[in-house]
């Protein structure tokens, strides 16, 4: 069925997700303050326009920080007919995306908090995964859309669980990027090639996803970032944003995570350094610049 969709944010990830929708046969009434909405998007002069169109039923948004949702919701939900399901595929703080349900809730509305993995290939390939956090209802309602968008979609649970649920997994990442590029240093030092170590580790108990799919080191996986001077599939920014989203939550949740609360330091003193330039398994230099230093 033919859904129209405001969809606000179409940066590096929002565009992508919302061609893709188009492509489906959906309406989308698209608006960002700095992109132009592409082809077969129809332009809205705001996002309050976008969101006022009578046959709006579903608002996505797809926004850098918590802050800006607030503030989003804070425009839109005064413009939205009630009953409209807002699904924010945003990345922030399981505490924002609990406060937008409840905004969205008091205003007549529904919501799904909806964060992704998978990047901007994963964005242009309609191969995202989809976290939701909302009611099952709400849920049911949204993935025929979040299936066109993406290859999989799992219900967490009730508000930000989605959040929680993309933090989590992020936290895995961050760390295991870290343990996968320091193994490589230490072979490195002990005279293992790349290969070598790639092709033990890929069969045996150190296989992860930060190794047979992004590996840090030039050679082994073709298609990894390393191979093109760490040009970002994932921003180190965007892994240092995310990675302090989960040590936010350590900390309120009272926590022993002392190697997640690491890693979010590490990506944080990386990031600063190389922003949005470098992806994220970049780090894998710092570590043997350091360890060049100590020697």
């Amino acid at each position: 069925m033919s859904r129209t969709v405001a969809f606000i944010g179409l940066g590096h990830m929002g565009g992508p997700m919302a061609a893709n929708l188009v492509k489906a046969g959906h309406r989308v009434r698209g608006y960002d303050l700095v992109v132009t909405p592409g082809p077969g998007l129809e332009p809205a002069a705001s996002a309050a326009d976008a969101v006022a169109d009578a046959d709006a039923d579903v608002v996505i948004s797809m926004l850098p920080a918590g802050r800006h949702v607030l503030g989003l919701y804070d425009e839109i939900l005064p413009a939205a007919r009630p009953g409209t399901l807002f699904v924010d595929c945003s990345t922030i703080d399981v505490a924002d995306a609990r406060t937008a349900h409840e905004r969205a809730a008091a205003a007549g509305m529904r919501a799904l908090d909806a964060p992704v993995s998978g990047g901007v290939v994963g964005a242009e390939a309609a191969g995202l995964t989809f976290m939701a956090g909302g009611g099952e209802e709400e849920f049911a309602e949204a993935l025929p859309l979040l299936e066109v968008m993406g290859r999989k979609a799992v219900h967490c649970g009730g508000a930000g669980a989605g959040q929680a649920a993309k933090i989590c997994n992020n936290m895995i990442l961050g760390v295991s990027m870290i343990a996968v590029s320091e193994a490589f240093v230490l072979g490195e030092s002990l005279g293992l090639s790349h290969q070598s170590l790639y092709d033990v580790a890929s069969a045996a108990s150190g296989q992860c996803w930060a190794l047979s799919v992004n590996c840090p080191v030039p050679g082994p996986v073709p298609a990894s970032p390393a191979n093109r001077d760490y040009r970002p599939g994932f921003a180190a920014s965007l892994m240092a944003k995310d990675l302090g989203l989960a040590a936010n939550a350590v900390r309120a949740a009272g926590v022993n995570a002392e190697l997640g609360l690491r890693a979010a330091e590490l990506y944080a003193v990386y990031a600063e350094r190389v922003g949005a330039a470098e992806d994220f398994s970049g780090i894998v230099r710092t570590i043997r610049d350091q360890n060049e230093e100590q020697s």
